[in-house]
């Protein structure tokens, strides 16, 4: 049952984003809608929102494959998404998103609505279970899911090739990796993390490794230190 601040309703969430660009997936091709306006925003019927363009200092996000802790403050642009409680397909590879629908995955579940907020937060908290000294499954999936808020084109960043990114704010990242892990795992993990920096926009970068039963209190931590930033 989804309850709570744990999930986000899919359409809900999906109309908040619709700024007109080709690569925002709000659900507005006219095909879908029935409708026939020639303005995208009046068809689909979803609120334009400028922060959509490039990101919004308020724009925060926790990305989480486990059911979130109750009572997380509501804020209008800070979004709670909870995975387990979503339908994310594997990625095929096609890289339609990039070649053929620039910017729209080609499979039509609830990743089109997460990806979005990926590109837009600023502010993004990750929580995710280790494994093998990575993402497990329902993180990295969506993960690899998210191409589409980049670009087939590479460019030179820090001195190395890297993908251009469609209209992704900077970010500030928490990353709060939980579960049995020993120092070998938490290093490979750290130079993952590194790495990735660089591909999803980190300003900055942090992670906490946290047993099971410390994630809660941890995720609130991280939570309230937005209220002060």
């Amino acid at each position: 049952m989804r309850s709570g601040i744990n999930f986000v309703a899919f359409e809900e969430r999906v109309t908040v984003w619709c700024c007109g660009q080709d690569w925002c997936d709000s659900r507005c091709d006219l095909r879908e809608t029935g409708t026939t306006g020639t303005n995208k925003e009046e068809a689909c019927g979803l609120r334009y929102s400028a922060g959509c363009r490039a990101g919004s200092e308020n724009m925060r996000l926790v990305l989480s494959d486990t059911a979130l802790p109750a009572g997380l403050p509501v804020r209008e642009d800070w979004h709670y998404v909870d995975l387990s409680q979503l339908k994310i397909a594997d990625c095929m590879g096609c890289f339609s998103c990039w070649v053929r629908t620039p910017g729209r995955c080609v499979i039509r579940d609830d990743a089109v609505g997460v990806y979005p907020l990926i590109a837009h937060s600023d502010h993004v908290i990750y929580v995710s279970r280790l494994f093998c000294g990575s993402y497990d499954v329902p993180m990295k999936t969506m993960l690899e899911r998210a191409i589409p808020i980049q670009q087939a084109f590479i460019r030179i960043h820090h001195g190395e090739t890297h993908h251009i990114q469609r209209a992704v704010a900077e970010k500030d990242a928490v990353i709060l990796a939980y579960g049995d892990t020993g120092d070998e795992e938490q290093a490979l993990f750290r130079l993952l993390a590194a790495r990735n920096a660089h591909n999803m926009l980190f300003r900055s970068w942090s992670v906490r490794f946290l047993r099971e039963e410390e994630l809660a209190g941890a995720i609130r931590e991280e939570v309230r230190a937005w209220e002060s930033s």
